[in-house]
């Protein structure tokens, strides 16, 4: 739809190709990506939940992680497959906008949750002996509302500044999904304001959280280094080089979508920290935990032992 000839209420999204040929295996791949993603997740909240062992505050937020990995995949990752499977890749102005809050509510509610989970292992091995009186359930529950909280509110000016532009160019937006670099590249209106807003977002609150989520390690580093035990320190180092991979993963890819003047095209990046991280999460804390490992062999050895007894009381009937 065309108002004045001029503005559109519909913007094209240019998608990850635009081969026929190469739409379905697009599509079957990402949704298997996509289902493994949420079966990942699911399966580490399914095993804080259930498991006595895991109910403590590093899994509380571990669970918490996977809960928002889930969510922000789903923000995105849908739309894609609807996009492969109809071709027409068109989504309204508000529809763009809308995803791009939710995106956004997710993304940020992460990146303070990473920092507090920086802050959780900073307690757990420099300040041990008073860990159980800092690390409560309610501090634990106050540290995560305060991060969805934060999430809630960081998109807010972005969207509202967004219903403000005028959008009135055909070029497609370079990207599978609404972001905002990308949809500022397609507006008629000025977008000063806009990307100013970007830019001291991105230093005050992204270089602010970074700075937190990074201080504890110097110190956490320095503690585990005066570890005498050799187990104690591989145990140390396995939990902390988990939650640093998964730290280093999203702040990489994000800058290189965000702040990277040259990345005209920054799909790559996009389908990486929108699409491949929540699922990488999951498999780095899986094959790098050994509690997770653990967790997972006593539940296939309870569901065995259940398998066995149903097995016993319903035989086969003659």
């Amino acid at each position: 739809m065309i108002k004045n000839e001029t503005e559109v209420y519909m913007l094209v999204l240019s998608g990850l190709s635009d081969l026929p040929s190469l739409q379905l295996p697009l599509f079957i791949v990402f949704l298997l990506v996509y289902l493994m993603t949420l079966t990942g997740n699911l399966l580490i909240v399914l095993l804080i939940c259930t498991d006595s062992h895991l109910q403590t505050p590093m899994y509380f937020f571990l669970g918490t992680l996977a809960c928002l990995d889930m969510g922000y995949s789903s923000v995105t990752t849908p739309r894609m497959l609807f996009d492969f499977h109809t071709q027409k890749r068109l989504i309204s102005i508000q529809a763009c906008i809308t995803q791009i809050y939710f995106f956004f509510f997710f993304v940020a509610s992460e990146i303070v949750l990473l920092s507090v989970m920086s802050y959780d292992r900073y307690v757990a091995i420099c300040l041990p002996l008073h860990y159980t009186h800092i690390m409560h359930w309610k501090a634990c529950v106050l540290l995560v509302s305060g991060a969805l909280t934060f999430g809630m509110i960081y998109p807010l000016p972005h969207s509202v500044l967004f219903f403000k532009l005028t959008f009135c160019s055909s070029k497609p937006l370079q990207s599978f999904f609404c972001d905002i670099p990308q949809l500022l590249q397609v507006s008629c209106s000025d977008t000063f304001i806009n990307l100013l807003l970007v830019l001291f977002c991105g230093i005050l609150f992204g270089g602010g959280i970074f700075a937190l989520t990074f201080y504890p390690y110097i110190i956490i580093l320095n503690t585990i280094m005066k570890i005498p035990s050799k187990a104690m320190r591989s145990k140390a180092f396995s939990t902390c080089s988990s939650h640093l991979t998964i730290v280093f993963l999203f702040y990489g890819t994000s800058f290189f979508n965000y702040f990277d003047p040259n990345a005209k095209d920054s799909r790559a990046a996009s389908v990486f920290y929108a699409v491949l991280t929540p699922l990488l999460n999951p498999l780095i804390y899986s094959l790098r935990n050994q509690d997770l490992k653990k967790s997972l062999t006593r539940s296939k050895h309870h569901l065995k032992m259940n398998r066995g007894t149903f097995n016993c009381l319903h035989g086969p009937r003659s």
